[in-house]
């Protein structure tokens, strides 16, 4: 990593003194030539952005989501999430889902196939047109994830599946799902992992860092400490679930790839990542040490 700077910033969660941590720029998409400090809270463990652009909306092109053409591309599309809704389903059979940051709509398609009542909450326009016109599924359109919260009735399931990183008022939002949960409700939250042995060898260079998109990488441990304080039991942290262990090999591949904008050299970075993934992934298999975690907290009451 590189060396601490001199200038501090306030951790956006424990409000603590934290020193530099990196310098990054966006190498994922390369929309800008800015660099972006992120700085690293010594208590808490979270690596975060700051300052926040301003213009944070620009860093997400029209083309960001890739909308599928059609309901039956969406679907053949799907699968690739479908170990989501298993997961789910292992903890809440049925009943009112919302999904936060649900994109073009993958999982809340899944759900609603599976007999939830599925509702979303979308800040990109044409995805929301394309749920609630193409899918059937109602998506609330708003900038405002707090206003949009307070339209919902009590859910069962609320998931943010890799978003919590980009929400700027995330502490303040995980407060509002909360009560938004049905008692015996779950909460889902999938999120890159700040303590991944990827993060250690690439540093700033690393895909999911995401600059300037993610705002903060919270560890896990952090996450459920935080959880527990707002009434949540944990049922589930790990990064070696399915969803979790397939962002290994995204890591390296993206990673190496992004270091040339040959597109010829891109496809044999991309072919070298793929095999140091497969190489590494003894180590990666471990619990703690994976790029990614997913977490499940249920609200006590009966469910």
């Amino acid at each position: 990593m590189d060396g601490a700077g001199a200038n501090l910033a306030a951790c956006p969660r424990c409000r603590r003194p934290s020193p530099w941590y990196c310098l990054a720029a966006d190498y994922n998409r390369r929309l800008t030539e800015e660099n972006f400090y992120y700085y690293r809270c010594p208590q808490c463990g979270i690596v975060f952005l700051s300052p926040v652009p301003a213009d944070l909306g620009r860093h997400y092109p029209g083309d960001y989501y890739g909308i599928p053409g059609s309901a039956e591309q969406l679907a053949a599309n799907a699968e690739l999430e479908r170990y989501k809704i298993d997961l789910v389903r292992r903890f809440v059979p049925g009943g009112r889902l919302l999904e936060i940051g649900p994109a073009y709509g993958a999982f809340a398609y899944l759900a609603s196939k599976a007999g939830f009542e599925t509702l979303t909450i979308e800040m990109n326009e044409q995805c929301c047109r394309f749920m609630n016109d193409v899918l059937g599924v109602r998506a609330i359109h708003s900038h405002d994830t707090a206003a949009a919260l307070r339209q919902v009735e009590p859910c069962d399931v609320i998931a943010l599946w890799h978003v919590i990183e980009h929400l700027p008022d995330a502490w303040s939002m995980l407060e509002q799902i909360v009560r938004k949960l049905a008692p015996g409700g779950v909460l889902v939250i999938a999120a890159p992992n700040p303590e991944a042995f990827q993060f250690g060898v690439m540093g700033r260079y690393w895909t999911h860092l995401d600059a300037p998109r993610h705002l903060q990488l919270i560890p896990a441990a952090t996450l459920s400490e935080h959880a527990i304080g707002l009434g949540l039991n944990p049922l589930l942290v790990t990064t070696t679930d399915t969803g979790s262990m397939d962002w290994n090999g995204f890591g390296w591949r993206m990673t190496l790839a992004n270091a040339t904008q040959s597109p010829l050299l891109k496809r044999v970075m991309h072919r070298i990542g793929k095999t140091v993934g497969r190489a590494l992934s003894f180590i990666e298999g471990g619990e703690g040490r994976g790029s990614a975690y997913t977490a499940i907290y249920r609200k006590p009451g009966p469910a």
